[in-house]
C-alpha cells in the first residue's frame, strides 16, 4: 500500500521539521528493519537479542570494559544492561571481576565460549548482508553502500569513513572520464574539449599493456572518489597525469595518498624521474604536488578548455 506524505512546505509549527520528511525517515525505518530481520524477535535465528550481540560485539572489540564503557557505548538504561549480562554471564560467555585499577569497579570480559558465540554470529551476520549485496549489480551496491555513509557521516559525529586504493575495475575507465570533464566544466568552466583530452589519455592506458604503467581509484563509502595514473613518458620518465578528488572526499588526505601510490609505483618500475603537467589555477593540487617534493620546471601561456590559462611543467627525480 502506498503512503502519501504532507508537502515539505507544510511544517509541524511544534518543531519546524516538515512531516513529509519525518515520514520519509519512518518508512526507510521500516523497509531497514524488516529487511534485516530486527523484528523477529532473536538475532539471526540465535538464543540472543540485538541488543545482547552487541554487547558481544562491544566486548570482542576490546580485551576488556567496564560497565560504565558499555553503557556509554550502547546508551542503554543501567537496569537493562545489568540484567543481560546477568543473562551472558549465567550462559558463561562473559565474566565480571573487580577491576586491577579500582576495587569498587567491574570489568566485564568474553570468556572463550562466549568469543565462539560472537564469531558465530559475526559469520552469518557478514553472509546474510553478502547474500543481500548478491542481489544487486555492481553500481546498484556502490550506490548502497555510498547512501549508507552518507547517512552515518550525517547524523554521527564519528570519524570519518575510510577509503581504500584499487585497481580499475569494468566501468571505472568511464567514471574517471565523466567526473573530470563534469567536475571541471562545474569548478573551472572549462568546455568539452577537456573531455576530449582526458578522453583520449584514458583510451592510450587501456590501449597498452604496459606493465610500467598503472592506475588508481580511490572508493569512499563503496563508490569511487578520486583517480591517478601513472603513464610512460619515456624510457626513464614516468608522467602523472588526471589526479582526482571527488569535493565530497577533500580534506582526507585522499590527493595526498594517490600521488604517494603513483610514486612509489613509479620508483618500484625503475624509472629515474617522474614528471606532470598542470595549469596554475588548480592551486589545492599544486600544492600536493609541491608536498610530494616535485618542483616546477617551466610555465606557459596558452589558450585551452575555453580559457586562457598558464600551463606548469613539474618535476621529481626518483633516485
Amino acid at each position: 500500500m502506498s503512503r502519501t506524505y504532507l508537502p515539505e512546505s507544510e511544517t509541524d509549527p511544534a518543531n519546524g521539521i516538515s512531516p513529509g520528511r519525518i515520514g520519509a525517515v519512518r518508512e526507510f525505518n521500516r523497509v531497514y528493519t524488516n529487511l534485516i530481520g530486527l523484528l523477529h524477535g532473536s538475532y539471526l535465528d540465535s538464543p540472543y537479542s540485538l541488543t545482547e550481540a552487541r554487547v558481544l560485539f562491544e566486548l570482542a572489540h576490546g580485551a576488556e570494559s567496564e560497565i560504565s564503557a558499555l553503557r556509554s557505548s550502547l546508551d542503554i538504561d543501567a537496569g537493562y544492561l545489568s540484567r543481560i549480562l546477568a543473562r551472558l554471564e549465567a550462559d558463561g560467555l562473559i565474566t565480571r571481576e573487580k577491576s586491577a585499577a579500582d576495587a569498587r569497579r567491574r570489568v566485564i570480559a568474553l570468556t572463550g565460549p562466549g568469543r565462539q558465540v560472537f564469531a558465530d554470529l559475526d559469520q552469518r551476520s557478514a553472509a546474510d548482508i553478502a547474500r543481500l549485496l548478491g542481489q544487486l549489480t555492481e553500481p546498484e551496491q556502490q550506490q548502497l553502500t555510498a547512501a549508507m555513509g552518507t547517512i552515518r557521516n550525517i547524523v554521527t559525529a564519528g570519524p570519518p569513513a575510510a577509503f581504500v586504493l584499487r585497481a580499475p575495475r569494468p566501468g571505472d575507465l568511464g567514471w574517471v572520464i565523466q567526473r573530470n570533464a563534469a567536475l571541471y566544466a562545474q569548478e573551472y568552466g572549462w568546455d568539452a574539449s577537456y573531455e576530449v583530452l582526458v578522453a583520449r589519455i584514458v583510451a592510450d592506458y587501456a590501449g597498452r599493456d604496459d606493465l610500467g604503467e598503472a592506475a588508481w581509484i580511490a572508493e569512499l563509502d563503496g563508490s569511487p572518489a578520486g583517480c591517478v595514473f601513472c603513464m610512460r613518458k619515456s624510457e626513464s620518465t614516468a608522467q602523472l597525469r588526471l589526479l582526482l578528488v571527488e569535493p565530497r572526499a577533500r580534506g582526507r588526505g585522499l590527493g595526498e595518498r594517490l600521488v604517494a601510490e603513483c610514486l612509489a609505483f613509479a620508483r618500484r618500475a625503475g624509472y629515474t624521474e617522474i614528471v606532470l603537467w598542470t595549469n596554475d589555477i588548480l592551486t589545492a593540487a599544486r600544492r600536493i604536488y609541491q608536498r610530494a617534493g616535485f618542483e616546477l620546471v617551466d610555465s606557459e601561456r596558452h589558450r585551452s578548455f575555453g580559457h586562457d590559462l598558464v600551463g606548469q611543467n613539474w618535476r621529481l627525480p626518483l633516485g
